[in-house]
This record gives structure tokens, C-alpha cells and sequence, in this order.
């Protein structure tokens, strides 16, 4: 019996075999992107561009915080040592956030969407330049150039190692000169390290809308990762759908960074204002003006900070630098109310810090002894590594011994 063949066999199932009788495949839809997002084609002297535009009143909030206000770039352009950030107006500054063809930056990776925003008289700007192809790269880095147009300060989120190197990049690549090279530059994401590192889990710039500008983005928007996959989705296809949520991304990212800019502003130019209550953020800022040499408000920060509720690991760090502060200042009865309180939560840096003033500075040796076998018993009873206990308790033995040696030789002065 001679075996049927597979095809035989399906045939007699029923099952049509090859292509023949298969109906033609439905049209891919081709959806162009001017049919998807509001925008016009803008004409370069290499081309034309694709540009969305939007202008949003001069009140304009992103959540809680307007758009613009009126607080002083001082400590901001201190912290970022730039001083020339605090003399200039803010319609002289431009936001800048671009969506890439990868994440990781490199040669081969094209900006295919750049947005860019600045204030006006009449409000704020917003520009979104899109590649169609990436044979419109030129057009569209001259459409950034003339976007930046003469302004002198840049503000991005995370920037200064991503977006500009890119588009930098880019205009080598293109044979061009590119105007974020001479601008002034802000970025925020390092600043935002700073004053929110203790309480926010993540700095990202969606995690501070949320956390801090009371923003919350509608189902339009993207994921980051997911808008490299989306653009080269946009190219094999020509349906420019998907891609409505990578211009609504890039949009909230720029008023993100307006809003982020007016808030750090107002922050940093009133540190002491009683609105402020996360004793995290307290502490933060404090050691924020700390390093830019603000003792005084550093210190009132830390105080204040430590009215609040704090890890126990963040309130010794505070209070050790409080201290130290007061000491720096010539507030040496601050910084000794600080070790006393210290001292009694079992902070063996504030027992030695207490039996060095009694020792050295009150002459009271017998104080400075008892301090010094509190010392003692805290590191004995303390939970650390047995390296650190032993240093602990030589240098805490070899104290008590001079004091004890003192307090004999001044009993015995006594008695003469």
C-alpha cells in the first residue's frame, strides 16, 4: 500500500493546500502624521519639517504649579555655578526633551522628535519637530536652530548627558554648527538628586510630577522605553497612530520641566517658607545650603527638620551636622544643646564631642570622665562591627585615662 503524501491527506480533510485560492492580503493602513497630531510642514533651506505648535496662556498650570513665576534664580544659578542664570529673564531661557531612536545614545541614535518650549509676553511656546524620515534629520536640525533663535540659557532633564551630546552629535554628523554648544545650561535632573534623594524613591521627571507638581498624566501618555519601538514601528508601516502618545509624552515633559523650573526656584529663594513639611525635604535642603556656604539658613533647616518625624539614621546625620554648624557659626551653646540631646539617644560622636568641651573648654574633668564612661557603655551595648568597637573603646579608654590622671592631679593641687 503506497503511503498518501501529507498534501493528500489534508486535501482529503478538506484543507486547501498552497496559496492559489488564498484571498490578496488587506491594504497595511497608512495614516500619515499630519493626520494623527495638529500640525504644518515648515519649509528649511534643506527641506521640510514636520512641526506641532502650541501656545499656553501666561496662568497655565501643570498641576499645582504655574508654568512661570516670579521667584529668583539666585540659588539656583549658585548651585548649578552659573551666576549668569540669575541676570537673565526667563524668556531668554529655552526647555528642551527629545524622544530618541534608542536610549542609550551613540552615533547611530536619532532624535526623531525634539521639543522645545520657551515663555513669551503672551504665554508659553511650545514647538514639536518630528522626522518623518531619517533623510529629514537636516531639515529638522535646522528647524531647532532657528527655535533657539538668540536665546541664551537651556533647560533639559537629564540633558547634559543625553539630549545634548546627541543633538550635538547630529549636527557633526550633519555637517552643521549646533546652537546648544555657546547656551548656558541647566539641567535639573542632578539638582533634583539633591533636594528630594531622601523621600522620593524615584527622580525620574514622570515620578516628580506626580510626587511633586501634582500632575497626572491621562492614558495618552507612553512609556519612555516604549517610544524607540514606536517610531520604527511609524517607519516599516507609514501609520502614524501610535505616535500620538510620543508627541503628548514629549509635550507633558516640557511643561514638566517649566513647572519643575518655577518650583526649585521658588524653593530655593524661600528655603524657610512653612509650606515646606516633609522633614526629609527639610534635611535635604539643608544640606543643599550647607554646600553652597548658607550656614545660617542651613542651619535653621536642619532645626527645623528635626521637629519632624526622621529615620533614626537620617536624624543622627542631621543632628551631627547641625552641630557642626553651630560650632562653625560661634554658636558654641547650640552646638552643645545638640550634643546633650545627641548624647541622650545614645550617639557615642555627641558623648565624645560633650567630654572634648567639659575637658578642654570647661576644665571640668569630672564631667568630662562620666561623659566619656557613658561613652563607654553605649559602644559596649551598641550593635556595629567588632573593628569599630574596638577602635571606639581604645580611644574612649585612653580618654578616661588622661582624664583621670587629670582629676588626680588636680585633687592633689587641691589638698596642697
Amino acid at each position: 500500500m503506497v503511503e498518501r503524501s501529507l498534501a493528500d491527506r489534508l486535501k482529503a480533510l478538506g484543507v486547501k493546500v498552497g496559496a492559489r485560492d488564498l484571498p490578496p492580503p488587506r491594504p497595511r493602513p497608512h495614516r500619515p502624521i499630519e493626520a494623527i497630531v495638529p500640525g504644518q510642514y515648515l519649509a528649511t533651506d534643506s527641506g521640510q519639517v514636520f512641526v506641532v505648535e502650541n501656545t499656553y496662556p501666561p496662568d497655565r498650570q501643570h498641576g499645582q504649579t504655574p508654568l512661570r513665576g516670579s521667584a529668583t534664580l539666585h540659588a539656583v544659578a549658585q548651585w548649578a555655578r552659573q551666576p549668569q542664570l540669575s541676570e537673565l529673564d526667563l524668556t531668554r531661557f529655552v526647555f528642551l526633551d527629545t524622544e530618541t531612536t534608542g536610549l542609550a545614545g551613540g552615533t547611530g541614535t536619532y532624535a526623531f522628535l525634539v521639543g522645545v518650549g520657551y515663555h513669551t509676553e503672551d504665554g508659553f511656546r511650545l514647538l514639536q519637530l518630528f522626522m518623518r524620515d531619517p533623510l529629514e534629520e537636516s531639515p529638522l536640525l535646522e528647524a531647532l536652530t532657528m527655535a533657539v533663535g538668540d536665546r541664551e540659557a537651556l533647560v533639559t532633564f537629564n540633558g547634559k548627558a543625553f539630549d545634548v551630546p546627541l543633538l550635538n552629535t547630529r549636527y557633526i554628523a550633519n555637517g552643521t554648527t549646533s546652537p546648544l554648544g555657546d547656551l548656558a545650561h541647566l539641567d535639573l535632573l542632578p539638582l533634583a538628586r539633591r533636594l528630594w534623594r531622601s523621600r522620593l524613591p524615584s527622580r525620574a521627571l514622570s515620578a516628580l510630577e506626580t510626587d511633586i507638581l501634582g500632575v497626572t498624566r491621562t492614558h495618552e501618555d507612553v512609556p519612555g522605553w516604549l517610544i524607540p519601538g514606536l517610531y520604527f514601528d511609524y517607519l516599516r508601516s507609514g501609520d502614524a497612530t501610535p505616535l500620538a502618545g510620543v508627541f503628548y509624552h514629549n509635550a507633558m515633559d516640557i511643561l514638566a520641566l517649566a513647572a519643575l523650573l518655577n518650583h526649585v526656584a521658588h524653593l530655593l529663594s524661600q528655603p524657610l517658607d512653612p509650606d515646606i513639611e516633609e522633614g526629609l525635604d527639610l534635611v535635604d535642603l539643608a544640606d543643599l545650603f550647607e554646600d553652597l556656604g548658607e550656614w545660617e539658613t542651613a542651619s535653621e533647616l536642619y532645626a527645623r527638620g528635626l521637629t519632624c518625624d526622621l529615620p533614626p539614621d537620617v536624624r543622627e546625620s542631621a543632628m551631627r551636622r547641625l552641630a557642626t554648624l553651630q560650632r562653625r557659626r560661634g554658636c558654641l551653646d547650640g552646638a552643645v544643646a545638640v550634643w546633650k540631646e545627641a548624647a541622650a539617644q545614645q550617639q557615642v560622636y555627641a558623648c565624645v564631642e560633650l567630654a572634648k568641651y567639659y575637658e578642654h573648654r570647661v576644665r571640668d574633668y569630672r564631667q568630662a570622665a562620666a561623659i566619656t564612661r557613658q561613652a563607654i557603655e553605649t559602644v559596649a551595648g551598641a550593635n556595629m562591627p567588632n573593628y569599630l568597637r574596638r577602635r571606639h573603646l581604645s580611644e574612649l579608654n585612653h580618654r578616661l585615662s588622661r582624664l583621670q590622671r587629670k582629676i588626680a592631679r588636680a585633687a592633689l593641687q587641691d589638698s596642697i
